[in-house]
């Protein structure tokens, strides 16, 4: 019988008190034998109990070789390089310490890695509401509406496809040798950056609907604009570094959001940009209420209507914005 590839599973973490133990379940629970996985936490030297809770379930479950390393930077980049280097897999394979793995994750993504379906192979993200209250379930309906995330396939689709890029992802030890670890100079965006190189090495990035996982989308409204105020900054950072990447769903908020201003502007001197500035909102509510109908209605909770508009609403102009204040900001 031909040898598994042991897999390291890499997790960024800092303060997940709440979340760390459901992933460490999730991943005692694989279909893939427990002696061929690791799990390397890179911990942000956390404040509550994430490293008691990690401790804790370790000693529960001794069949699981589980590492805490420090991640002094308390970045994610940072964070993921130094789990990967203290680990020992021929495979590794990164999750966030707020995601929840189905329990044939790992063994899906170490087939179509043996299968050569892809030099990064990942999957999709079943988005589960980061609180019990009507917004918390609103942001999460957001989170996987096209509306609100554009073309990223990983948020809804189920076919199969060759794609820009996958959330987290499962790699061979060797793919880092030849592309090099995650930038460090990036605070977000690092995993995007990491697959244009890959791709520009002449790798495939490969989504699988197989490999599935929960994830825990942001609890409140300010907690979702931080989220995408970073995406948007750190997007331009790396668009910079390569233009090529530009899409459509990156471009649209910006835009939008610098049109939305230069109107405002106007609005003291124009009527006209009165009207327009009216016309165009107007049209924005329409079009993102007809987006939350029949969310609302499959899931028979008339709040939607309201919150899934405010949430994706959120997420574009806390994106654009964060875009446009990055040009200000200095090159990075």
């Amino acid at each position: 019988m031909e040898t598994l590839p042991s897999v390291s599973v890499v997790i960024p973490c800092y303060n997940e008190q709440a979340t760390i133990g459901l992933v460490l379940d999730a991943l005692y629970r694989q279909t893939y034998p427990r002696e061929f996985i690791e799990v390397i936490i890179a911990d942000g030297i956390s404040s509550d109990l994430t490293r008691e809770k990690i401790a804790e379930f370790s000693r529960e479950h001794d069949k699981l070789r589980i590492l805490v390393v420090d991640n002094e930077r308390r970045i994610i980049p940072a964070a993921v390089n130094t789990a990967i280097e203290a680990g020992r897999g021929e495979v590794i394979l990164r999750l966030d310490a707020h995601s929840v793995p189905d329990e044939q994750y790992v063994e899906h993504s170490v087939r179509d890695l043996l299968d050569k379906k892809g030099d990064n192979v990942g999957g999709i993200w079943l988005i589960q509401p980061g609180s019990r209250s009507w917004i918390g379930r609103s942001i999460a309906a957001a989170a996987a509406h096209p509306f609100g995330v554009g073309d990223a396939l990983y948020r809804f689709s189920g076919v199969p496809a060759v794609v820009d890029t996958v959330p987290f992802g499962a790699f061979l030890r060797t793919t880092f040798d030849r592309i090099g670890k995650f930038d460090e100079t990036l605070l977000t965006n690092e995993d995007y950056e990491f697959n244009t190189r890959l791709r520009k090495a002449g790798g495939k990035i490969y989504l699988d609907p197989a490999i599935r996982c929960n994830y825990f989308a942001r609890p409140n409204l300010a907690a979702l604009a931080r989220q995408y105020w970073r995406y948007g900054f750190w997007k331009l950072r790396m668009l910079r570094r390569y233009p090529g990447t530009v899409r459509w769903r990156q471009a649209l908020p910006p835009l939008f959001v610098a049109g939305v201003i230069a109107l405002l502007l106007a609005t003291p001197f124009l009527s006209l940009a009165r009207l327009a500035i009216a016309a165009v909102l107007g049209l924005y509510l329409i079009v993102l209420l007809a987006g939350a109908l029949p969310v609302a209605l499959k899931q028979r909770d008339v709040r939607l209507i309201v919150g899934i508009p405010l949430a994706i609403a959120t997420m574009h102009f806390s994106w654009g914005a964060g875009f446009i204040f990055s040009i200000f900001a200095g090159k990075g």
